[in-house]
């Protein structure tokens, strides 16, 4: 199981195919909270993409510090993994369809259990649709 950004880099590594990771940076729009303490309801919209290369992210704090010199307008990140051909990662070109994906999952409300998600604090997050 995924508890931290480290063990996402870390099983990514280790896939047999070399991988090219997928972020997807979101803001929330918190609607309304809920009586249970940490619990919110709310929106999400999609900010900023990019795909990176295992080997590229030093570190969780590194890819916040980079994402902020862009936007520091989002609050969580989705994670995907996109696998290669052996030693060979996908390229840009090849993850550019699936970030688009990524997107229009999280614009139309679809279910996005297949992400690993952060927020700022690099704590894991659960995103159940109502």
């Amino acid at each position: 199981m995924i508890e931290n950004f480290n063990d996402l880099l870390d099983q990514s590594i280790q896939q047999e195919d070399a991988q090219r990771l997928l972020f997807l940076f979101a803001a929330t729009d918190v609607v309304k909270k809920t009586k249970k303490r940490d619990e919110k309801k709310g929106t999400l919209s999609p900010v900023m993409c990019v795909d990176k290369l295992s080997s590229e992210i030093e570190s969780f704090q590194a890819l916040v510090a980079e994402a902020d010199r862009i936007t520091p307008n989002w609050d969580m990140l989705l994670v995907a993994g996109l696998s290669g051909d052996g030693d060979t990662p996908p390229t840009t070109e090849e993850a550019e369809p699936y970030l688009n994906k990524m997107v229009n999952d999280l614009s139309s409300g679809q279910d996005l259990s297949r992400y690993v998600i952060f927020d700022r604090q690099e704590n894991p997050i659960v995103i159940q649709a109502v």
